[in-house]
């Protein structure tokens, strides 16, 4: 049901973090070429997950990610990004890939940081057959940084939302810390509340759900990233206790399960 929400919670909200992280960089190279500052606000990067989970759902029915995605952050604020990451047919009808794109403004005033952006998920080829819906929808995102703390909102201004039709105004707050524990250690905390909208005649708040995650990851030297996680969703109903796309499975039965269930997750990153 859900999608694009990326276990790398932290991806989607530090952007006033990397905005000036990026800046410092930038001023202590005076002097360097045009060519380096460039650079220095020019990323890329590239992930292998044991499986995908976003905001609580098993994007790839509990099989290994392949992930990668560029971001592009101006000196003054703005920036532009992309993402990829492989997903499941069982989770996602049709689906294999989701592609996400998005820009926006982040800046800061003190230890305040402050981000708008604007997000559209992408899922080439994934239809609901029941209903011909498409899976595609975009987001607007607001948040907040103190210091280790962050909180965002969500917002679906799009008609539909992820294959749910008639759900403007599906709304998804994000909370959570990072925190440093010294040596290279961030212990990630993170709690969600997704309510889905219903502006047509069905009552779509049955999709309703909370999620919780923690986990701890560690820097090491060139850009390398390992980290461990549990995650877990509650739905607001049993909608989603046996979950199937209609995907069978090698018996030929239709494959069946909660993308919600508790799990856990190891991740290697590598930022460019």
């Amino acid at each position: 049901m859900k999608s694009s929400f990326s276990t790398q919670t932290s991806r989607l909200v530090v952007f006033p973090l990397l905005l000036l992280a990026l800046q410092g960089a930038k001023a202590e190279s005076i002097g360097d070429s045009a060519t380096n500052n460039f650079a220095d606000l020019l990323t890329a990067n590239v992930t292998l997950t044991s499986q995908y989970v976003s905001r609580g759902f098993r994007q790839t029915w509990g099989e290994p990610a392949l992930q990668g995605g560029v971001d592009y952050v101006n000196s003054n604020g703005f920036f532009v990004g992309t993402w990829m990451s492989n997903v499941s047919h069982r989770y996602i009808e049709n689906g294999s890939i989701e592609w996400d794109l998005y820009g926006g403004y982040a800046g800061n005033s003190g230890p305040l940081g402050y981000s708008g952006t604007l997000f559209y998920y992408k899922y080439p080829g994934a239809v609901i057959s029941a209903t011909n819906t498409k899976y595609d929808y975009g987001e607007l995102g607001l948040g907040l940084t103190y210091k280790f703390m962050y909180a965002k909102y969500n917002y679906t201004y799009t008609k539909d939302f992820f294959g749910i039709t008639d759900a403007r105004g599906t709304g998804y707050l994000d909370l959570g810390s990072n925190i440093d524990l010294g040596s290279g250690y961030l212990l990630n905390l993170h709690y969600g509340v997704g309510r889905v909208a219903s502006t047509g005649g069905a009552d779509n708040s049955i999709w309703n759900w909370k999620d919780a995650k923690i986990g701890i990851s560690k820097a090491l030297q060139g850009g390398w990233t390992i980290a461990g996680a549990y995650t877990q969703a509650t739905g607001a109903t049993n909608v989603y206790d046996r979950f199937t796309t209609g995907a069978l499975n090698s018996a030929g039965a239709p494959e069946v399960s909660n993308p919600t269930a508790g799990t856990l997750l190891l991740s290697l990153s590598k930022k460019f």
